[in-house]
């Protein structure tokens, strides 16, 4: 059955979801759907958060792809908002994209919890090498 043979749910029933996929603590203790599909391929999410957790920082030659799939997410996300916004959906159709929603948002809660080196950061492993570089020269001259 297309959405446009689904009968709709009510619109406070939609605001209402619409109210949960936007709430800034939505995230927070809901589970994810291990599995959600973007561009017809099955991804799974729940591997991809435990994954994410594990890395400290983004190394620059993954820099990329991260990126890519941030804005992949987001992209997805506002698909599948844009849809609960404006389709007719059945109940069971419109809860699933409100928690594919928001298992996109703890992805992306989880990318961007990963630290990238800043300048600062950078700066002090540079300031550390010279450091050690003159020490090293000293007790040669020594």
């Amino acid at each position: 059955m297309s959405d446009a043979d689904a009968p709709s749910i009510p619109d406070s029933e939609r605001e209402a979801l619409l109210d949960r996929v936007n709430s800034q603590s939505a995230t927070v203790g809901a589970s994810v759907p291990d599995e959600i599909e973007i561009d017809g391929n099955p991804v799974d999410l729940s591997a991809f958060i435990v994954e994410t957790r594990k890395v400290d920082a983004v190394p620059p030659a993954t820099d990329r792809k991260v990126t890519a799939a941030r804005e992949r997410l987001r992209t997805e996300r506002e698909r599948r908002v844009e849809r609960l916004e404006t389709a007719a959906l059945d109940r069971e159709t419109a809860e699933s994209i409100a928690e594919e929603v928001i298992g996109i948002d703890r992805a992306l809660n989880a990318l961007e919890g990963i630290r990238r080196p800043g300048f600062a950061d950078e700066h002090h492993a540079d300031t550390l090498e010279s450091h050690e570089r003159w020490l090293a020269f000293v007790d040669q001259v020594r």
